[in-house]
């Protein structure tokens, strides 16, 4: 599945966590959960850790390997595979610690195109 869409703010909890994530809001129907996913950037394409909320339809992107400002900008998200579910966790520390294996296990996937 592709989403496209213009990059918005959020609430920047991802952010102050270490995982800043591009935005979009989504019209298509996507299951609550984390995914590993593609994204091109200009000529570039990424690997990326992809978040959905049961909450709102909104997709949130931390894209591997990048570092940049795309607030405003159209981007296109190719979602390729569910990692796991969405959990709760007791603490922040607690969800950085799976969010940093969250992005092992994508980086380290062949379904995907390496970028070091």
């Amino acid at each position: 599945m592709k989403v496209k869409g213009i990059v918005i703010k959020g609430k920047n909890k991802s952010k102050k966590l270490g995982f800043p994530t591009a935005n979009i809001e989504m019209e298509e129907n996507l299951e609550s959960g984390v995914y590993s996913g593609m994204i091109m950037i200009g000529q570039k394409e990424y690997k990326c850790a992809i978040f959905k909320s049961p909450k709102v339809n909104l997709l949130e992107a931390h894209i591997l390997y990048f570092s940049g400002y795309l607030y405003g900008q159209e981007i296109e998200v190719e979602i390729l595979e569910k990692i796991r579910e969405v959990e709760k966790f007791s603490s922040d520390d607690e969800l950085k610690r799976q969010i940093e294996k969250d992005i092992d296990t994508i980086k380290h996937s062949d379904s995907h195109v390496r970028h070091s």
